[in-house]
């Protein structure tokens, strides 16, 4: 049985212990609403699940950073309070936050008694959550109609205005209609994504949001490819999926995987190169297991804190506990699934959680969410701020269901001149500011000021109405050093709130307009500034004309970007005696004194050929009770190691596969193979993949399963590849953990995910080619490295 084991103290594995040497930038603890804010002494740490607490699991998290200044969560219907005694479900729970990592029950989206009846008794899942058009949108799959519907509110935490299924019947997409997540292009065109098993599709969304509409694109497939999320960085688009299976408890193979584009419908491509659309499977691991307590992270959407510093917000599950006890009179059994954050790095152009370290487990950094000047405005009025420029008079506070408590101007006799209100104190020089801003009447223009020292001196991110625009003005010693105008959608809505933010490291300055922080801005700029305009200095509001409102409005410190990726480290010293070059004519296992033997063999068909073992497939299994395959094995060396082999393999079939094992008996190994699995709904289509898989014990179900199954996938196939498989005796946890990698050239390795079992007997290195006849795998070697 797995032993019981906690997050504290547990110790990253060998392949990610660099992790542990990064540095990373200080934080600050829950902002006052007023505009003067002060530094605690050290930095805050939070430890995963965020979601403890509050609830008992939380699958499929969506976050938003609401317009009252307050972060909100959202997560699939299930049993969440089980801890307390309840044996049903809440319908999307919904969770609030001051800080992203202590978290409050908020409510559900729906309850039995209102609950629509055009579900027809369907449980609800994987919210996504967007602000647009003043109201806030909450996309949710319904799987027992195949499709997704539709709430609106003018309040995070509702009421909710049903707005019905948001995809024709048929959809268009060849997939579950679930998992859906909405995004916005600069040029104000908005989408739908969704799709699982095994497809993920794109199509336009009408212009309020509430269908879909013409072409349906698809852009992923694979292996039980599903819950995409999709964001602009740069001059890419980059699709977040999850593959391999997301509720299996303690065989929950999933994780997070990314592709980009330089559009929003595809080509999507990994880090590799390989095309989603490909019949492979993919590299571009973004989470995955990585032999401490998570298991099967997935499912992500994304939040960016007050610095900057984007966040993967995701589901993982406890190797401690991983199911749930059996719910709605026992007729539910479900995967323990809380909410994790972590830091989402940027390297060489491509995402990755804490630079490849994989998710977290003990204490850590914990996101920026106050700022070193500024305020909500929620309480205290205009206290801790002051009114520079034209009419200073004309600031007020005003209250709306969105905002709260916001901060509004009236202008005076003059409309051209701009006004500021600033916040005490003063912001650093390198930033992210931000301020949500709307402008009600035609002429007028909001506006997030930094650097400021007074109305000649200082930065402005005008949404300016009159001319459409987004447009930066710089002013140094009273003269303006140009402005920088970038067009806004046609359809752009001036009249509700609109997310402005500016970052500024050393002399560039990046703004950007969104309705709500997720990372698809309908305008993006950037530019340079002269020397003399970088500095510290105030932040605030700007308003010329009329109708400008601001709220949420200052700025923190610019986070720091990881630029380098947690080293892995490269196999050590070969080990002769426990590797073979199949330089000789004698089929191993069959000689006298051979290091191999045979379970169920020697395999029909086997030959030393051209240097190599050639093993034609068998039509027999080796998963759960049917075990009938051959398997060729030899002792491991004592301590870590790693085993890899070269193997040229062109299967044509469904379920044909050879490569790695490490064996204990026929119900407890680990298995790296190129395998073929059928696309489903492909028509006929078959997947070629790096099948990494385990199988053993699952004690913790009701009743426990005696024999398991599950795979993950590792990167991209070819004719001829390398297979990797990295074995480490967790003796703390009294584990076996094997991590696979893969590659195509024997130099470029894809790193995948991690499996562990409980140690119980000794693992031998092995060989399999099996299940549907009809190919020929030669293998040119097995070679067996120390650890380093």
């Amino acid at each position: 049985m797995r032993r019981t084991r906690t997050a504290r103290g547990r110790l990253l594995p060998r392949w990610a212990a660099g992790a542990a040497a990064l540095v990373w930038l200080l934080t600050l603890a829950s902002a006052p609403s007023h505009g003067a804010q002060s530094r605690p002494a050290a930095a805050a740490t939070y430890t995963n699940p965020v979601s403890t607490g509050a609830v008992d699991t939380f699958p499929d998290p969506a976050m938003i950073r609401g317009k009252d200044g307050l972060w909100y969560a959202y997560g699939t219907q299930n049993p969440v309070m089980q801890s307390k005694g309840e044996d049903g479900e809440r319908m999307l729970p919904i969770l609030r936050s001051a800080d992203m990592v202590t978290w409050d029950y908020a409510g559900e989206v729906f309850t039995p008694a209102n609950k629509p009846a055009w579900h027809n008794g369907s449980r609800l899942w994987a919210p996504e959550v967007r602000y647009a058009l003043g109201r806030y949108y909450l996309y949710y799959s319904v799987p027992g109609r195949n499709t997704v519907g539709l709430v609106t509110s003018t309040s995070p935490t509702g009421p909710w205005t049903d707005r019905g299924a948001v995809l024709p019947s048929p959809s268009g997409c060849p997939a579950g209609n679930i998992d859906q997540a909405q995004f916005t292009d600069t040029d104000g065109t908005p989408y739908l994504y969704w799709g699982s098993y095994d497809t993920i599709c794109v199509a336009k969304l009408n212009a309020d949001l509430t269908r879909t509409e013409g072409e349906v694109t698809q852009v992923a497939r694979g292996r039980r490819v599903e819950g995409g999320f999709v964001v602009r960085r740069d001059d890419f688009y980059y699709l977040f999926y999850s593959d391999a299976g997301c509720c299996d408890g303690a065989y929950s193979g999933y994780q997070v995987k990314v592709g980009r584009s330089t559009s929003p419908t595809g080509p999507f491509t990994d880090d590799e190169g390989t095309d989603l659309m490909a019949l492979t499977s993919k590299a571009g691991v973004v989470a995955g297991a990585n032999g401490n307590r998570w298991i099967g992270p997935g499912h992500n959407s994304l939040q960016t804190d007050l610095s900057g510093q984007d966040w993967l917000v995701y589901h993982g599950i406890p190797a401690e506990s991983p199911d749930l006890a059996p719910a709605s009179n026992g007729t539910l059994k479900l995967t323990r699934r809380p909410m994790l954050i972590d830091r989402l790095d940027w390297i060489d152009g491509w995402p990755v959680v804490r630079a490849g370290a994989g998710p977290s487990d003990g204490p850590t950094t914990a996101p920026v969410t106050s700022w070193a000047a500024g305020g909500t405005f929620n309480e205290g009025g205009l206290t801790g701020w002051r009114a520079e420029g034209a009419a200073t008079t004309g600031w007020s506070t005003a209250t709306d269901p969105a905002a709260r408590d916001h901060a509004v101007h009236t202008p005076g006799s003059s409309r051209t001149d701009a006004a500021y209100l600033v916040a005490d104190g003063r912001a650093p020089a390198d930033l992210r500011a931000e301020a949500d801003l709307k402008v009600t009447e035609a002429g007028g223009a909001a506006g997030l000021t930094v650097a400021y020292r007074d109305p000649g001196n200082r930065i402005v991110a005008w949404l300016d109405r009159a001319r459409g625009a987004l447009v930066t003005d710089v002013r140094v010693g009273g003269r303006s050093r140009g402005e920088q105008v970038t067009a806004l959608p046609s359809a752009f809505s001036w009249d509700t709130w609109n997310n402005v933010s500016v970052e500024i490291r050393g002399k560039r300055l990046t703004a950007e307009v969104t309705g709500d922080r997720l990372r698809d801005p309908v305008a993006l700029q950037s530019r340079d500034l002269p020397a003399a305009s970088v500095r510290k200095g105030a932040v605030g509001a700007a308003a010329r004309g009329a109708g400008a409102a601001a709220d949420n409005v200052g700025a923190a410190a610019l986070y720091r970007p990881v630029t380098k990726r947690v080293a892995v480290a490269p196999p050590g010293r070969l080990l002769p005696g426990h590797s073979d070059e199949f330089d000789t004519a004698t089929v191993p296992g069959t000689g006298a004194g051979s290091p191999w033997q045979w379970v169920r063999g020697p395999a029909a068909g086997v030959t030393m050929t051209g240097g190599a073992l050639s093993w034609p497939t068998q039509n027999a299994e080796l998963h759960l009770g049917n075990n009938t395959a051959s398997v060729l094995l030899r002792d491991a060396p004592e301590g870590d190691f790693t085993v890899e082999t070269r193997l040229r393999f062109a299967p044509d079939q469904a379920a044909q596969q050879a490569g790695l094992i490490l064996y204990e008996n026929d119900d407890r190994w680990f298995k790296l193979v190129h395998s073929v699995l059928p696309l489903t709904n492909g028509d006929g289509a078959v997947l070629d993949v790096s099948e990494f898989g385990k199988e053993g014990e699952r004690p913790t179900t009701t009743p426990p399963t005696s024999v398991a199954n599950a795979p993950m996938f590792g990167g991209p196939t070819a004719d001829t590849m390398w297979l990797r498989m990295s074995y480490h005796h967790d003796t703390a946890h009294g584990e076996h953990e094997v991590r696979a990698s893969t590659s195509r050239d024997g130099v470029h390795w894809s790193a995948g995910g991690t499996w562990t079992l409980p140690v119980r007997g000794a693992l031998k290195i092995g060989l399999v080619s099996h299940n549907r006849s009809g190919a020929t795998a030669d293998f040119d070697y097995v070679r067996t490295y120390a650890a380093r």
